[in-house]
């Protein structure tokens, strides 16, 4: 069961993408980097937008590109996001010596935290367990490069598989994302995280992730993820 999240910056983006079938509506600027923020005043008009009609779609958004160690600025960003009423706080964390650190600090805030785990170098085995062992709600395995390599250009299969299945075992929802294409459904269905999260493939492929996303290629998504869902129960 993998269910589409969609990445969207704005009400109308977020209203298309919730009406062509994504599951998840996550709030991100792609022209500000990976894991680029929205302003907050925004976050709210498009949670707003979106209760009104959907009123049970979750939502999630995150903070911005902050390093392990900025833990003061995370915590008044994640606050911030988290007073908008959205389900969900995404907060991306790199792998290194500051990572266990940084883990520990969000699993103590009053927010539903979600750690993006950057994984453009590999994964870090060990930080899987923590986050499991903090009691995250969900995790997800994602680039911070956009530079054309898809999170299967980082990280194998056989890495993947082990981490997805302990975070499970945990009770965590697994979410895969890192310039994810077409070429990539198959892994993504071998895989079967509980989300699959998109943002270029859901866009104009002429302006690729920082374009306007096309609600018929949402559309697309929802029905290829949804498919094998339906078959799997056939």
């Amino acid at each position: 069961m993998t269910a589409l999240l969609a990445s969207v910056r704005s009400v109308d983006e977020a209203l298309d993408a919730a009406q062509a079938g994504a599951d998840v509506i996550d709030l991100k600027e792609p022209r500000a980097g990976a894991l680029g923020g929205v302003a907050t005043d925004d976050i709210k008009r498009i949670v707003r937008a979106l209760r009104a009609r959907y009123a049970v779609r979750p939502i999630s958004a995150t903070i911005g590109d902050l390093p392990n160690d900025a833990l003061d600025e995370m915590t008044s960003r994640v606050l911030d996001v988290a007073s908008t009423g959205v389900d969900y706080v995404k907060v991306g964390v790199a792998p290194g010596p500051r990572a266990a650190a940084c883990l520990r600090h969000l699993a103590s805030l009053p927010a539903t935290v979600v750690p993006v785990l950057l994984s453009d170098d590999g994964i870090e085995s060990s930080l899987v367990t923590l986050a499991a062992q903090l009691g995250f709600v969900a995790l997800v395995f994602d680039t911070a490069k956009k530079d054309g390599r898809t999170l299967f250009d980082c990280v194998d299969r056989a890495t993947l598989a082990p981490c997805l299945l302990h975070a499970r075992s945990r009770g965590m929802m697994t979410a895969l994302a890192g310039s994810l294409g077409w070429r990539d459904l198959e892994r993504i269905r071998a895989l079967a995280p509980d989300i699959a999260g998109l943002r270029g493939a859901l866009c104009d492929e002429r302006d690729g992730r920082t374009g306007r996303l096309d609600a018929s290629r949402v559309r697309q998504w929802s029905r290829a993820l949804h498919g094998e869902r339906m078959t799997a129960h056939a």
